[in-house]
């Protein structure tokens, strides 16, 4: 019991926000859509319940991913994440396809809602919660890249960082965007349909409440597809991790370096070339101390080294000599 509160500790922080919060927007969506009969409204009822149904099972299989390799399975649970995160993208296309349907419907039959302070009200909650997890995703981004950006410049920092990020914490990003969009466009229609009588502007918020979601469900599901296949790490920590190596006085050359990312974690493999006339000893400190200051970055998550005598021939070049 204690290990599984361990493993619950562990999990990603922003799904379970997320689902928390989609969950109870879902609730409430439903409930003014039923009275209203808004097709915007019921969309994005559709997209809450398929956010809080997705967030949750992520939520699950970061769980699952934290566990600690077995005999059976010595490399982990890391990808765990990555299937989780493809039957969200199920649920995601089959929500975008009947919402996409319901819009179709209301363009062919316009239906005048009611309720409008209702629908106001629930659409601006909506708004205020889907971005304030918004926010939370963007951070959480940040934290897990190591990166730092504030204010205006957190969004196209998370934009740029989220290949990097977690899969749970990319799935509530891309997601949430979607979610506040939606809103938003719900919002935006429920008024112009209210004050100007434009009903067909419902239909059309909805098919692009669909379209949205569809969208989502194609970048997550490239990007945990590739996940699962194994993708090699993003060129800037390539660069990172052959620097540390470079940086030890015994190394000369890095004759091979393998990074292979999975989820946030990156698993390293590389053949060092040390310096002439080292002693078998004095190669195998090098070597641990190495190995040592790289597991001391949190998203490494295993190191396989070996040593070679340097030969004199240089193979590996930064990224500035490539550059020039």
């Amino acid at each position: 019991m204690k290990n599984t509160w361990q493993l619950i500790k562990k999990g990603n922080t922003s799904s379970a926000i997320a689902a928390l919060g989609n969950t109870g927007l879902a609730i409430i969506k439903a409930f003014a859509a039923s009275i209203s009969g808004s097709g915007t409204m019921f969309a994005s009822a559709m997209h809450s319940v398929a956010d809080a149904v997705n967030q949750g099972f992520v939520f699950i299989g970061s769980v699952l991913a934290e566990r600690k390799p077995t005999r059976k399975f010595p490399t982990g649970f890391g990808r765990v994440i990555n299937l989780v995160c493809m039957v969200a993208v199920i649920v995601v296309t089959i929500m975008a396809y009947e919402t996409i349907l319901k819009g179709f419907k209301l363009l062919k039959h316009p239906e005048e809602s009611t309720n409008f302070w209702l629908n106001f009200i629930v659409l601006m909650i909506a708004v205020i919660i889907d971005g304030s997890i918004l926010i939370k995703a963007m951070k959480e981004i940040m934290k897990e890249t190591q990166s730092t950006a504030k204010g205006l410049g957190l969004f196209p920092a998370a934009f740029k960082n989220a290949g990097r990020a977690a899969p749970p914490t990319r799935l509530v990003f891309y997601e949430d965007i979607v979610a506040t969009l939606g809103a938003l466009f719900a919002l935006i229609a429920i008024i112009v349909a209210n004050f100007f009588g434009f009903l067909v502007l419902d239909g059309i918020a909805t098919i692009l409440i669909g379209c949205l979601m569809v969208f989502v469900a194609f970048k997550v599901g490239y990007d945990n597809m590739v996940g699962l296949i194994g993708v090699a790490a993003p060129k800037d920590v390539e660069d990172k991790i052959s620097e540390m190596i470079l940086r030890d006085p015994d190394v000369r050359d890095i004759n091979r370096l393998r990074i292979l990312q999975e989820g946030r974690n990156y698993h390293v493999e590389a053949y060092i070339e040390l310096k002439k006339g080292m002693s078998l000893a004095d190669a195998g400190s090098t070597k641990l101390r190495i190995n040592t200051l790289l597991l001391n970055d949190p998203n490494i998550s295993d190191v396989t080294l070996g040593i070679l005598e340097d030969d004199g021939v240089k193979i590996w070049k930064p990224t500035e000599e490539l550059m020039k």
